[in-house]
């Protein structure tokens, strides 16, 4: 597994990223148990980037996957604390509950939010930077989908590293197109920011051709990084194949098929309007009193279905 330094920071990490959030409640719900047997599979396969975040509920699954591992792992993950006491305890939490003493990376979690990030959360951002300096965090980031976020984040001195959507399609990029996305990309990286890739197969909806979509985002400027969310060896073995140029074609032994995903909201829906808030792309509207998804929009990432209080929102 190819190792590559991510921007100017310390971490040396695997080009696959191992994506936590799909394990989880927020989509497939896997156990830890069962979620910690194809992170500690990966992690022999020589991956040694996991990413994850707080409301994902994989620190379990991250945690039993690393028990009597012995080997440095890189952990991103990423929360929407927006105090300095919120993100303190955001902090606290990660260490505990992944059992580590250093986390790699902590990102101010801000899909859809723009450069008034930084103002909104500038308690939070404070936060990360003083635990930096205690040695508890190695790196400062942040996570979003939208371009003016990214080119705000690049002229920072306190961000380390930026975790940005992007893929060939385009799909789920907020405020710009999918080349200014990866003008950003290459301005960021211009400065030293370490960069890795969210969303590379749009949350599945690019899955009938993976190799191009990888090979897209992997030959911007400035991106050898991607974190690619997996539920179970099959996947860790093709994703890692198609980062060596093999091909993974329907004839070979190591080709997945396609599991097709969508969301579905059942009638039990009372249009209350929750879900909209919590997504990050803006799919979801109200039509006559209920909750409808627009296809076009959706990455697929689940963040509305916890909001749901008449739990009406599922991934199938």
């Amino acid at each position: 597994m190819r190792k590559v330094p991510l921007g100017n920071t310390s971490l040396i990490v695997s080009q696959l990223c191992f994506g936590a959030l799909p394990m989880g409640p927020l989509q497939r719900d896997m156990s830890p148990a069962d979620g910690a047997r194809v992170i500690r599979y990966a992690l022999e396969q020589g991956v040694n980037f996991i990413d994850t975040a707080q409301v994902y509920g994989t620190y379990e699954h991250i945690r039993l996957a690393k028990e009597g591992w012995g080997r440095e792992i890189t952990i991103a993950t990423k929360s929407y604390a927006e105090t300095y006491h919120e993100m303190e305890k955001a902090i606290e939490e990660a260490l505990t509950a992944l059992d580590v003493d250093v986390l790699g990376i902590v990102h101010l979690h801000a899909a859809r939010v723009g450069p008034e990030l930084f103002d909104l959360r500038s308690g939070a951002l404070r936060c990360l930077v003083d635990y930096k300096k205690r040695g508890l965090i190695k790196a400062v980031g942040v996570a979003t989908h939208t371009v003016a976020t990214v080119r705000a984040a690049a002229l920072r001195d306190e961000i380390d590293v930026i975790f940005p959507l992007i893929n060939v399609r385009g799909q789920g990029i907020r405020g710009g197109s999918r080349d200014e996305m990866a003008a950003a990309i290459a301005e960021a990286h211009s400065r030293g920011k370490g960069l890795y890739a969210m969303k590379v197969y749009a949350g599945g909806n690019l899955l009938h051709d993976r190799r191009e979509a990888l090979g897209y985002v992997l030959g911007l400027a400035g991106m050898e990084v991607a974190a690619i969310g997996m539920v179970d060896e099959r996947e860790v073995d093709m994703n890692l194949r198609l980062l060596k140029g093999e091909d993974v074609d329907e004839q070979s032994p190591h080709y997945v098929p396609i599991a097709s995903k969508k969301l579905m909201i059942s009638r039990f829906c009372k249009g209350c309007g929750s879900c909209l808030e919590a997504c990050p792309n803006g799919a979801l509207s109200l039509e006559n009193g209920k909750a409808q998804v627009d296809g076009e929009l959706c990455i697929l990432c689940g963040y509305c279905n916890p909001v749901c209080p008449e739990f009406a929102i599922r991934m199938v």
